[in-house]
């Protein structure tokens, strides 16, 4: 089915179903809806939805389907790629999960808690806190990001190595289909090889296959010992030897591994109030090492000692500084969860989110570096990431006074390059934040024809009316 113009009765009806105060119509108040953080995509809507049950979902959802009117889940809207926003010169319809927010159950010794889809992470971590357990899931927009966007794009975060990504953090789902049909699979069983894994499919679909309404994530003991190093290398090809010094030293208490430019560095302590370079000597690189322990803070400390001193013994890293307190570990992390917002103010940027083997990331690096620079000369490359897990956000910032509007022109080009180098080395143009409409053509030309044929028959055999965010991740 071809997706309609909704007709002002067809808008009438839709509204009727949340009630006129949840049915925004202005265009003041629909505004913020339709335009993603990094301004590249502004999309157009009639009407934006804010139902406040699964009820109202089903309902939304079956009138959709039998109307042919084209739905856009949306949680926080702080996606990288453009997946939560209604197409342009379309007349998509925005559902917001914002209302549906209930912490339904919390089971400690079970280590698992039930909310709602449209529950703010940062909410899920403090309510987890109050019960002595932690929900490992960190990103920086963790105190507007929903979980349902967070399950709908399989978000990563700082705490991959360790505890794994949000299909690893997830034991069940509820999920509104296209029908309007409810799939309750709200299981909170660690085995369960009942059939295929439903919850899966809808894991990083995007939005595509169906509406997550709530889900089960998984909790874990708060750690009593907690440590975070920075550190200066003089090399990337150096972070390599560190890295794999302290997955055998630390094991499973090594929670992040995240390495850092130069550039990075300063472009924070330049426009993000309160940060400062934490060494007193400058260095290539840097890496900040999180060290989390369930028996004792010394054995954190002991760890983070250990480590330090036999890399600085070695020769692997010239100089380090260790957190002395809560207050200087949440300092060292907000400097690079900054890294990101910190390029702003430096002109344009155009960010690519890939992944490769941690092993390749260094020679990974340098091809792509030296392939940037020739083809735009004076192109600041401000890459950083989660090394541990192999996810670089391979970042580029214009040349100094540079057109901001000509350099961001050449995002294609650039994806061109840095894209066609990751694949070289067998890694993923989306490690974490999805394909949307930013990635959707990119997708076409990395996966196999086969692969696309499947994807796309998973898609109609869920969504045969076309209705669930039309041309994202596959074109409609």
């Amino acid at each position: 089915m071809t997706n309609i113009l909704p007709s002002p009765d067809l808008i009438a009806r839709l509204a009727a179903i949340v009630g006129d105060r949840y049915a925004l119509t202005g265009q003041a108040e629909i505004a913020p809806y339709l335009i993603e953080s990094r301004g590249l995509y502004k999309g157009n809507t009639p009407l934006v939805l804010k139902p406040g049950s699964v009820d109202e979902v089903s309902q939304i959802l079956k009138l959709a389907s039998e109307t042919g009117a084209a739905i856009v889940p949306q949680g926080g809207n702080t996606g990288h790629v453009a997946g939560q926003i209604p197409r342009t010169g379309a007349a998509d319809i925005v559902l917001s999960l914002e209302r549906l927010n209930r912490i339904r159950d919390i089971d400690p010794i079970g280590n698992v808690i039930v909310a709602d889809a449209g529950c703010i992470l940062a909410d899920i971590q403090k309510v987890a806190e109050a019960h002595n357990r932690l929900f490992p899931l960190s990103l920086g927009s963790q105190g507007s990001c929903r979980i349902g966007g967070n399950l709908s794009t399989n978000a990563g975060g700082t705490a991959v190595l360790a505890y794994g990504n949000m299909r690893q953090l997830c034991l069940g789902l509820e999920v509104v289909l296209p029908t309007g049909e409810i799939w309750d699979g709200l299981r909170r069983l660690k085995k369960d090889n009942t059939g295929y894994d439903l919850r899966d499919l809808f894991i990083g679909a995007e939005g595509t296959l169906g509406v997550i309404t709530g889900a089960v994530l998984k909790l874990f003991p708060q750690p009593l010992g907690h440590q975070v190093g920075f550190a200066g290398l003089k090399s990337v090809a150096d972070a390599l030897p560190l890295f794999d010094k302290a997955s055998s030293l630390c094991g499973a208490a090594l929670t992040g591994f995240e390495l850092m430019p130069r550039l990075g560095v300063e472009f924070t302590a330049k426009h993000i109030p309160g940060v400062r370079d934490p060494l007193d000597t400058v260095h290539a690189w840097y890496v900040l090492i999180d060290i989390s322990t369930s028996d004792s803070a010394e054995t954190a400390e002991r760890m983070m000692s250990e480590l330090l001193e036999t890399a600085i013994s070695g020769g692997l890293v010239e100089n380090a500084v260790v957190a002395a307190n809560e207050a200087q570990r949440k300092s060292l992390w907000h400097m690079r969860e900054s890294m990101s917002p910190a390029q702003k103010p430096e002109g344009g940027s155009i960010k690519h989110d890939v992944s490769v083997p941690v092993s390749s990331i260094p020679a990974f690096m340098a091809e792509a570096d030296a392939a940037v620079v020739a083809a735009i000369p004076g192109a600041r490359i401000c890459a950083f990431g989660h090394m541990g897990d192999g996810n670089i956000h391979y970042n580029i910032s214009q040349p100094v006074s540079a057109d901001k509007d000509t350099f961001i022109s050449r995002w294609p080009e650039m994806n061109a390059i840095v894209h066609g180098i990751v694949m070289k080395y067998n890694g993923s143009i989306s490690a974490e934040h999805g394909i949307g409409q930013l990635k959707r053509d990119e997708l076409a030309k990395v996966r196999s024809p086969i692969e696309i044929d499947l994807m796309q028959r998973i898609k109609r055999a869920f969504d045969p009316a076309g209705i669930m965010n039309p041309d994202k991740v596959l074109k409609a």
